[in-house]
């Protein structure tokens, strides 16, 4: 395969950049009248508006040609078939299967692993049904009142994420609550409102030996202990999601209550797992699946839909388009919807962790950009915060704008509001507002002369800033999953088209290795051979701690 650069539809690319770069969207618009049509799409309950971003039909064919150039047909095709295609950790990728609904067969390594996938299912099944039905009592006998999850990363992100935006689903007796910093005050804010006669703690670690999760979980054990349980009760009040059996029952859980998956199932990849147990807990075993059938849906669309109507491919190479050829090297994400707050910082973990990398698959050095800065909040609270920095700043911001037309609550005027400033932001970026335009509306408010002109250029507004508009009926089980699994498949095919591998994450290695030892020289007063910042950091920590 030809350098990304020197590809041919690269080349033809880069041709289009020189000719579109200066050209505002609203003579795009004013030239078309069926842009609008022209550029969206719908599947599996997403509908997006891509229309206003800053290219025409020849450069979006050179877009979809780099994709074709660039092997994403053939590398979605071997993920789905279970082909090694993580090759620096020699492993599939198969977090399709975990929602695979259709009944069909999916083999990794030769050997089908749905039967073992549905046996967890119904193994969290059974187990879901008891809690929420109150057959599962803590030490006391009471019902369970509150899930604690304890993971950090994927084992954290995703399932808060999904629990916060499908609220209107929750049980109404259980309250969840996340905790992943190693940061004592999050655990102990936590158990501050928490009882222990009827609290749940959810352990999620695949090895169970990863550091943050396990110290929190033995303060956990150890808060539990205190108020009254004893050695033999901690399996009433704790469960597992992991593989090792051996370090969960030395823990004190019986491994009857252990909820295992695979190595083929990455961590950001894996709340549709049994990671994904806070999520049945909290919503019911039935919700839980229909975000798994949200997500296939979505992954039969990826699969099979031509690169021209597919919504993966598209919002992937369009944000192609604006990090190697524009320069961009963020991306905003706004959900106009308040469920949906933990959205953007989900993603930041799946797309930066995924392609955030400087070498190729072949072990060469990226000579080109990838991945951008994820980063965003609710739309309204934005709007009067870095949407200025968004109309006229001096970066160009690429924005998804995400929102459901029907809300879950009844303050119709409140949804109204929310969608026409939705609406209204994606349109004041493209057209912006020109110094002809802002001179006559001052002119209209009485201003002339000296004070007109001073005030004209704050007031000018460049336009041109893309955006994408993804629309759901309503925030729905089936609605998120298909949400999700948009942007898993997004970042796959980025990270075909980069050269990168989207499903190892060797960065987060380094901080580890050195924290163990920085820990451990702490622990014993003994510094050793560290930069003169390093050390004396921890001089004046030794210093503060006595």
């Amino acid at each position: 395969m030809q350098p990304l650069t020197s590809s041919p539809a690269y080349q033809a690319l880069q041709d289009a950049y020189e000719r579109l770069r200066h050209i505002p969207m609203r003579e795009l618009f004013a030239a078309d009248a069926t842009r609008f049509e022209r550029f969206s799409c719908a599947a599996a309950g997403l509908f997006l508006d891509y229309s206003k971003n800053r290219l025409d039909a020849s450069s979006l064919d050179a877009l979809l040609a780099l994709a074709r150039e660039r092997g994403v047909v053939e590398a979605r095709a071997d993920m789905f078939a279970g082909a090694v295609i993580n090759r620096t950790e020699q492993r599939a990728v198969l977090h399709t299967a975990l929602r695979n609904r259709s009944g069909a067969p999916v083999l990794a390594g030769g050997r089908d692993v749905m039967p073992e996938v549905l046996e967890v299912l119904a193994r969290m099944a059974a187990f879901v049904a008891d809690v929420r039905q109150g057959r599962w009592t803590g030490y006391t006998g009471e019902a369970i009142s509150d899930v604690v999850n304890i993971g950090i990363g994927g084992s954290d992100l995703g399932p808060l994420m999904v629990c916060e935006a499908l609220r209107p689903y929750g049980h109404a007796r259980l309250n969840l609550h996340f905790v992943s910093n190693v940061d004592g005050a999050q655990l102990t804010e936590v158990l501050r409102r928490v009882r222990a006669q009827s609290t749940l703690f959810v352990i999620a670690s695949k090895t169970f030996t990863t550091q943050e999760t396990l110290t929190n979980a033995r303060s956990a054990r150890a808060w539990l202990l205190a108020a009254g349980a004893l050695p033999e009760h901690v399996a009433r009040h704790f469960v597992a999601v992991s593989t090792n059996a051996e370090k969960v029952a030395a823990f004190g859980i019986d491994t009857r209550n252990m909820f295992g998956f695979w190595e083929w199932v990455g961590g950001r990849y894996s709340l549709w797992s049994a990671i994904g147990l806070p999520i049945a807990l909290y919503t019911g075993m039935d919700n839980f699946e229909q975000l798994l059938a949200g997500a296939h849906a979505m992954d039969q669309h990826f699969r099979d839909a031509p690169l021209e109507n597919n919504l993966p491919v598209l919002l992937a190479m369009l944000g192609i388009w604006y990090v190697n050829f524009f320069g961009t090297s963020s991306q905003g994400v706004a959900p106009y919807c308040q469920y949906l707050h933990r959205l953007p910082a989900y993603l930041q973990q799946l797309e930066m962790e995924s392609n955030g990398k400087s070498v190729q698959m072949d072990g060469k050095p990226v000579e080109y950009p990838t991945c951008p800065v994820i980063w965003g909040e609710p739309g309204t609270n934005g709007q009067h915060a870095f949407f200025q920095l968004l109309h006229q700043g001096t970066a160009l911001i690429p924005v998804d704008f995400i929102a459901p037309l029907r809300a879950h609550h009844a303050l119709a005027e409140h949804q109204l509001l929310l969608l026409a400033n939705c609406f209204a932001q994606t349109e004041a970026l493209m057209r912006g507002k020109t110094p002809a335009e802002v001179r006559a509306e001052l002119s209209a408010q009485g201003l002339s002369g000296e004070a007109l002109e001073t005030l004209l250029p704050h007031k000018v507004f460049g336009g041109n800033r893309p955006s994408n508009t993804l629309l759901m009926d309503a925030l729905t089980p089936q609605t998120l999953g298909a949400l999700i699994a948009l942007y898993e498949h997004k970042t796959f095919v980025q990270g075909v088209v980069w050269g990168v591998n989207s499903f190892d994450q060797w960065g987060v290695e380094l901080g580890k290795q050195l924290a163990g030892k920085i820990e451990q020289e702490l622990r014993s007063g003994q510094i050793g051979a560290h930069d003169a910042s390093t050390a004396g950091l921890m001089r004046k920590t030794l210093a503060a701690l006595g």
